[in-house]
């Protein structure tokens, strides 16, 4: 089998919600985003899809990145050489790069299943076939805000819930001892502050949530202060969630386990460079007995694409589903649902095994590539 050809499909995404989720960085009211559904097509009528983009940002010049720098080096290669293409491609992960590494990636394992007959969780080995599912909040305009999601979430089967805060530290701990009152001690709570604090912050807000039960505290500090982390490791007990970003490949975690700095590693296959990346990150991991506990992707197929790789580790915990759904869900006929036990369940449908909304797409194009 051989790569014929590499495209891009940019389409407008409209009325997506005004939404946030760290300090500084808030998307405008109602708005509109750019998104890309790259397509890697091969001699045997086979395709391989991924998208590109996320609602908070355009893709900007992402789209033609894939087709300008990267298709001349795939056309003609064989689309199932996925670890050479990838040492290849990830000579480039330098310079904000890894968005586009990760959606060819994920083509290419959508290739591969499809030849396999078989969806991309059984191509690497399935541990398993679903996973429990926790509901990441968005930051939220008060505290009754976020005891009433909580709330409404638990009533309806979710058995854990992830506060991004203010990031203002005595109002975050308000909201956490809010909404731990309202949920009981035995609902599981996590807390990611998203790189907000100083290290005496993040003490104070760590102490605090660890008092209440939190299950993880994650990235309370910048996520290149791997000294600062070292410190907060050892003065908390609470588990900590760090790694997330910078957007990076597998490499760039070794500073973090050697100097034992997190007790969780974090990734998606969106920002470190695709499903190949996150699986040997996920095995390093579990070489140390750490969970790699994967992030939210970005949009509906790097999602698709985290549940594969979710069905085939062992160390990690949950499925993460940010919300609100209309700022996360699109372009997807048959998007991830969470069941009423709180779970989401393997596709079983070869490659990704998910619809693609294509009329959506065609309707709403803006060019291609």
């Amino acid at each position: 089998m051989k790569i014929t050809d590499v495209k891009v499909t940019v389409w407008k995404w409209d009325n997506i919600p005004p939404t946030q989720y760290t300090k500084d960085f808030k998307s405008l009211e109602s708005r509109s985003t750019n998104m890309a559904l790259v397509q890697i097509l091969t001699d045997e009528d086979i395709t391989g899809y991924a998208f590109l983009g996320h609602s908070m940002a355009s893709i900007g010049y992402n789209a033609q990145i894939i087709v300008e720098r990267f298709r001349p080096g795939l056309v003609g290669k064989d689309p199932l050489d996925r670890e050479r293409i990838w040492q290849n491609l990830s000579k480039w992960s330098l310079g904000g790069t890894m968005l586009q590494i990760g959606a060819i990636d994920i083509a290419l394992w959508d290739i591969a299943g499809k030849a396999a007959n078989m969806p991309i969780h059984k191509l690497m080995g399935s541990y398993r076939n679903k996973v429990p599912a926790y509901a990441s909040s968005a930051i939220l305009g008060s505290t009754q805000a976020y005891v009433d999601e909580a709330l409404s979430l638990k009533e309806n089967g979710w058995t854990a819930y992830k506060i991004h805060p203010p990031a203002e530290p005595k109002l975050d701990i308000e909201i956490c001892k809010a909404v731990r009152q309202a949920v009981g001690d035995d609902y599981r709570l996590m807390f990611d502050a998203c790189w907000a604090y100083n290290y005496n912050d993040a003490i104070y807000v760590g102490q605090a949530v660890q008092e209440m039960g939190f299950y993880w505290y994650e990235d309370p500090l910048p996520c290149d202060d791997v000294y600062g982390y070292v410190r907060l490791k050892k003065t908390l007990s609470i588990p900590i969630a760090a790694t997330e970003l910078p957007a990076t490949g597998p490499k760039a975690y070794a500073p973090w386990i050697m100097n034992q700095a997190t007790d969780y590693l974090r990734g998606d296959v969106a920002i470190k460079g695709g499903i190949t990346s996150c699986l040997k990150t996920a095995h390093t991991a579990e070489t140390f007995h750490m969970n790699y506990e994967v992030h939210h992707g970005g949009n509906s197929l790097n999602n698709a694409a985290n549940l594969h790789l979710i069905m085939a580790i062992k160390n990690c915990e949950y499925f993460e589903v940010l919300l609100p759904d209309a700022a996360q869900k699109h372009g997807i006929v048959n998007d991830i649902e969470v069941d009423s036990n709180g779970m989401v369940h393997a596709p079983d449908s070869p490659g990704l095994g998910m619809e693609i909304d294509f009329d959506l797409i065609e309707k709403n194009k803006v060019f291609e590539l």
